[in-house]
């Protein structure tokens, strides 16, 4: 069902991190890509950025063992206890435009942004 957000049981879900069909299938794209192949990708929180917070996106080959793992269709989402508290509820799309093209995050936590837009405060 195109849009919808699905967790690792196969329901639909509303209160963790939701990932768009579209990322999925962005994220998918560069995993293939990858030599030897993440075993997923992590998304985190991490202290900086003119608000004070910005997000993080990386492939992991070795996920750590307190954290929380995603499954979208077989894409692994690795995220930390820590970055949870403030991506509880967030949304992952992937979005093309005539300015370019990349990941946006749609948090519902955020109290404000900065004008690069990568950067929140809490």
């Amino acid at each position: 069902m195109p849009g919808a957000h699905w967790n690792a049981r196969g329901g639909e879900h509303k209160n963790m991190v939701n990932i768009t069909d579209t990322a999925v299938t962005k994220v998918r794209e560069i995993l293939e890509s990858q030599e030897p192949k993440p075993a997923g990708l992590r998304i985190s929180v991490v202290g900086g950025g003119c608000s004070g917070f910005s997000y993080s996106m990386a492939f992991e080959n070795t996920p750590n063992m307190l954290d929380k793992t995603y499954n979208y269709g077989g894409l692994k989402i690795f995220v930390d206890q820590a970055s949870l508290l403030y991506l509880d509820g967030a949304e992952v799309d992937y979005v093309e435009t005539l300015e370019g093209s990349g990941f946006k995050f749609n948090n519902p936590q955020v109290k404000s942004t900065c004008g690069c837009g990568s950067s929140f405060s809490v």
